[in-house]
């Protein structure tokens, strides 16, 4: 991300996510189904918590313990770390699923967030050198329509506040089997530009530092998250699904007689439509 043309929602993100739940046999007591909240939720709401990712190797949070405090004080709330190293992938599912806010590092494990509750808010940490604004697929995820999360980032600026590993193998940033000068240009560098996923040796050794939260600056951007936040959780989700792009348009001319000719516009219906309930479709067609 971000993509031109998505065909999906959030709705059917959600959906998507309900089953893989029932499949790892986890209940989902999140809304019933008018979209309202349930009594038990009502109580629930009480009890809300926030979920730090941990990692235990690589891309460490080295003041994890002064942020999980950060965030308890700031919040009033109970913060829970998971971690994929510990933990099954259905046990985290479990917990991630009832959570009010998700604080991690940039990773693939961020693709949790789509079993976060409607309302809830990720918060997704960048190292050194690491623009958010180009690195965007988790910021996409939690902005699709019917998605109903908000989005926040973090990014390190400090330089002093991070611990490179120009030692380790290429695939976990290091970078001494590249020559000098390269190396010596990577290590001056303040920003990664932009390159091609995901093997750009400057990208790797950025995104596989460990990162020391400056946290006055963290604690900012929750501040002002603060005045933004829409409150999902009073307004009824959105249930409506329209139908995706057509797809394959077509248009084709053939010439029957001097003074006649045809044109001919056909194209694949949307992706999603065979899964509406609906009566009719009509297509606009423009032809220019």
């Amino acid at each position: 991300g971000p993509k031109a043309n998505i065909l999906v929602s959030g709705n059917e993100i959600r959906q998507f996510a309900r089953v893989l739940m029932e499949r790892m046999n986890i209940t989902m007591d999140e809304v019933d189904k008018d979209g309202g909240s349930t009594e038990e939720e009502k109580e629930k709401e009480n009890d809300d918590y926030i979920v730090v990712f941990s990692r235990a190797t690589t891309r460490l949070i080295l003041n994890e313990a002064e942020l999980i405090m950060t965030l308890a004080q700031e919040f009033q709330m109970r913060v829970v770390t998971v971690s994929l190293d510990e933990q099954s992938f259905p046990s985290i599912v479990q917990v991630i699923s009832r959570a009010s806010m998700l604080v991690s590092m940039h990773g693939a494990q961020l693709i949790a967030s789509m079993f976060l509750p409607r309302g809830a808010t990720v918060v997704e940490l960048f190292p050194f050198a690491v623009n958010p604004e180009q690195y965007t697929p988790y910021k996409t995820l939690t902005s699709l329509p019917g998605m109903d999360l908000h989005y926040l980032s973090w990014r390190n600026t400090k330089e002093e506040n991070t611990v490179t590993h120009p030692d380790r193998p290429w695939e976990q940033g290091g970078i001494v089997h590249l020559e000098k000068d390269e190396q010596e240009r990577i290590l001056a560098s303040k920003d990664i530009p932009r390159h091609l996923c995901c093997r750009n040796p400057e990208w790797l050794f950025r995104i596989y530092q460990d990162t020391l939260v400056d946290i006055p600056s963290f604690l900012e951007v929750l501040k002002e998250s603060k005045k933004t936040k829409p409150n999902w959780r009073k307004s009824k989700p959105a249930s409506t699904v329209h139908p995706g792009r057509v797809r394959e348009p077509q248009c084709q001319t053939t010439v029957q007689t001097s003074s006649e000719a045809k044109l001919t516009v056909s194209w694949q219906i949307p992706w999603n439509l065979k899964y509406l309930k609906v009566r009719e479709v009509k297509y606009e067609v423009w032809i220019q």
